[in-house]
């Protein structure tokens, strides 16, 4: 059961977001550029999507409660100014920063959150995996495991963070977790679902599903944002 209801895309003319593919990057320094960015965009500033993959690095939200990492071991841990309590990032996960004005798209909190989680849905549909929502329990879980997690911060309405989706991954540091904090949440991947392990063959999938969901015309960009580069 989920709070989300079905809701039709947005149907004005597609937005353009421009879409920079960031390549494998340490944690601290795109987290620090997407606050910049988002501190200072204004009225006229174009939307983005940051697709990055990262070095292993634990993070607790604002509500994380140390307790939950278990075992970091040689793993950095970082608290960050995102929601949520703690989550893994690596290597052959896709994340995804939307860097949207979510009052020029016409979009609440709420529904952004369940936008995000029915793009990473309809994404699994393509290999026929059925992805699903648990109720006070955001992400994205195929028979009670979570394949893909959210995180995300609104500053003056505009988002930033985002979500992470395990492609073909190595899934051990989970173990040194509660994810998400829960104590035994099982977590799994995409290749282990039987779909694809190669992230370069889900990305262009998630950014349609993404792009449909909030009514954008994706511009993709050579190179590095400006303030990460």
């Amino acid at each position: 059961m989920s709070a989300c209801e079905a809701s039709a895309a947005p149907s004005r003319a597609p937005r353009p977001a421009r879409v920079f593919d960031l390549g494998r990057q340490a944690y601290e320094p795109v987290w620090r550029a997407m606050q910049r960015f988002t501190d200072a965009r204004g009225e006229d500033t174009p939307d983005e999507l940051w697709l990055v993959e990262h070095e292993p690095v634990f993070t607790l939200g604002q509500a994380g409660k140390p307790e939950h990492v278990l075992a970091p071991g040689d793993i950095p841990v970082l608290h960050v100014d995102r929601g949520g309590q703690v989550t893994y990032h690596g290597p052959g996960q896709i994340v995804l920063y939307p860097l949207l004005d979510l009052r020029r798209i016409g979009v609440g909190v709420r529904e952004y959150v369940c936008r995000i989680e029915q793009a990473i849905i309809d994404t699994l549909d393509e290999w026929n995996i059925g992805g699903e929502r648990l109720e006070g329990a955001p992400g994205v879980y195929v028979g009670g495991a979570k394949v893909a997690a959210l995180g995300i911060r609104v500053r003056r309405g505009c988002s930033f963070h985002g979500l992470s989706f395990n492609i073909g991954m190595d899934l051990e540091p989970f173990h040194r977790i509660n994810p998400c904090g829960y104590q035994g949440l099982r977590v799994t991947s995409v290749q282990d679902l039987g779909g694809p392990s190669s992230m370069g063959a889900v990305k262009p999938v998630l950014l349609a599903q993404v792009a449909r969901q909030f009514g954008l015309e994706l511009q993709p960009q050579a190179g590095l944002p400006e303030l990460v580069a």
